[in-house]
């Protein structure tokens, strides 16, 4: 998230969705904030491990594998389920024309 108040709080909308989700699962009590703090915390190591330089610009994707790591842990979601519906996600963005809603067959 951006400090300065002139800029948005998050460079893309997911991000946003992302915190978003993450805050509401929260409070719905299906992960603790710890269990948050905790998972997040490790993909972040994962990352840095696998040579993620740490400058900041990759931050919200660490949030996303965390995310999913716990729908899946919690099995909110099966983790193979996770990549089929970001695939079929993706393919719909990039087949809907510009100004159009997205949307799954």
């Amino acid at each position: 998230m951006a400090t300065d108040d002139a800029e948005p709080g998050f460079c893309e909308p997911w991000q946003a969705q992302a915190f978003a989700l993450a805050n509401a699962l929260i409070d719905k009590g299906v992960f603790s904030a710890d269990e948050w703090a905790q998972t997040l915390g490790d993909e972040i190591k994962r990352a840095q491990a696998a040579g993620d330089p740490d400058t900041g610009e990759t931050y919200y994707n660490h949030w996303l594998a965390a995310l999913e790591r716990l729908c899946a842990e919690k099995g909110l979601a099966q983790a193979g389920e996770i990549g089929t519906r970001a695939d079929e996600w993706r393919d719909a963005y990039l087949a809907t024309p510009h100004g159009e809603p997205v949307s799954l067959p």
